[in-house]
């Protein structure tokens, strides 16, 4: 079984490489914006970043997402920024079968690809907020670190490799 959560500030491809990750591991994906409450979107769209309490019921709905495909054996990946560790501690937390990706990238780099992107809800405008609440994955929460500077499919074949690299240490 695995379950990925690819986490990165918005515009890394975190969605782009999710779909294409759980293609290439023949198993399920999970839009984390998609159980964000709709009050969260409605306050991303009007440009306003979401607080640490706004951000909770989504990160339990994550959470729950995971510990509901754990229960039944399934794997799967899903996205969501988990911008803090305190966020990831809620979705990750104690449970050794996920495993973190973190699509890392320059400011420039995603603010170049967030404006040239259509019909996503989150402005560029709080782009300086997520890079400003972004705390990196630290050493002891193993994550999986790919620079988003190359092609979606080179990413997620370093993403596999690495993944079943882990697999076979354990």
């Amino acid at each position: 079984m695995t379950i990925a959560v690819v986490m990165g500030v918005s515009g890394s491809g975190k969605t782009t490489v999710a779909v294409m990750l759980a293609d290439a591991l023949h198993c399920q994906f999970r839009e984390g914006d998609d159980l964000h409450p709709r009050s969260n979107v409605e306050k991303m769209r009007s440009g306003k970043p979401l607080t640490d309490a706004d951000r909770l019921p989504g990160l339990r709905k994550i959470a729950a997402e995971i510990d509901g495909w754990r229960a039944r054996g399934e794997s799967g990946v899903l996205t969501c920024s988990a911008l803090k560790r305190s966020y990831r501690d809620i979705i990750v937390g104690n449970r050794p079968v996920v495993t973190l990706v973190y699509l890392r990238g320059s400011r420039e780099l995603i603010h170049e690809r967030m404006a040239a992107r259509h019909e996503h809800f989150m402005p560029v405008a709080l782009l300086d907020s997520q890079f400003a609440t972004l705390q990196e994955p630290d050493a002891d929460e193993h994550a999986i670190v790919v620079d988003v500077d190359a092609r979606p499919a080179e990413i997620v074949d370093r993403i596999v490799r690495d993944l079943e690299a882990r697999a076979i240490r354990e």
